[in-house]
């Protein structure tokens, strides 16, 4: 039996690029698209995980940024499982703003942990050159007890004593660490979510996705029970928070 992604493939895309006159770069991107998503799938099912392709759900899931701007939303390359414990989600997102030769896409990898309960939104994200603009115009950043860490993190919340409680000195300290460096991230309703430019890279997962479970382990008992949720009485979770 010919093998579908050896010779007989190559020769019925040429022959696509010859007679019926498709564009050789629409070939090409169909062809490597092809080829990536072997790599996911095979990635997934080395790991556990699942590759699913799309999911429209998961562009509206989340209304902070990178989420509920521009338009042609999509999420491709879904792929779930378990991480530490806890369900995990990971996919690339991508939108596009402007019209015209002003249209420009947008591409993020975004990775994400569910939580067992709706939680306030606490944002934290690296405090550089756009951040010190945003304050300039009145921007929040929330202040805490290391310069070390403000000088490195700005921290936005509607709630100052849920994020004050999250961000405590052991968080601090983890957040400090070389592989939180320059990471977005959010805790949003019964997730927490992280973005970075690009399309899904598996070979950054791992380490993303240690940075949220330290910050989901640093939520303390009495903000999950304000909330509705006691850690300690739910065995699926116990030792996870």
């Amino acid at each position: 039996m010919p093998d579908p992604s050896g010779s007989d493939v190559l020769q019925s895309l040429w022959l696509a690029v010859v007679i019926i006159g498709i564009p050789l770069a629409l070939v090409g991107a169909w062809w490597l698209q092809r080829k990536r998503t072997e790599r996911l799938t095979a990635w997934a099912t080395a790991t556990g995980w699942r590759f699913e392709g799309s999911d429209p759900s998961l562009t509206q899931r989340w209304t902070g940024q990178p989420f509920g701007q521009g338009d042609s939303r999509r999420a491709t390359e879904v792929l779930r499982g378990h991480f530490q414990g806890m369900p995990a989600t990971s996919f690339t997102y991508r939108w596009t703003t402007g019209s015209g030769k002003n249209r420009t896409t947008f591409v993020r990898h975004v990775v994400a942990l569910d939580l067992p309960a709706y939680l306030p939104t606490v944002e934290l994200t690296p405090d550089g050159l756009g951040a010190k603009l945003a304050k300039v115009i009145g921007g929040q950043d929330i202040q805490f007890e290391s310069d070390d860490f403000n000088r490195a993190w700005r921290v936005e919340s509607r709630d100052l004593a849920v994020a004050h409680a999250i961000v405590n000195p052991q968080l601090m300290e983890r957040l400090l660490r070389s592989d939180a460096t320059g990471e977005c991230l959010r805790i949003e309703g019964t997730s927490i979510v992280s973005w970075a430019p690009g399309a899904t890279d598996t070979d950054t997962l791992a380490r993303r996705l240690g940075v949220l479970v330290a910050v989901a382990h640093a939520i303390p008992r009495h903000v999950w029970m304000d909330h509705g949720y006691d850690p300690m009485t739910d065995q699926t979770t116990r030792g996870n928070l």
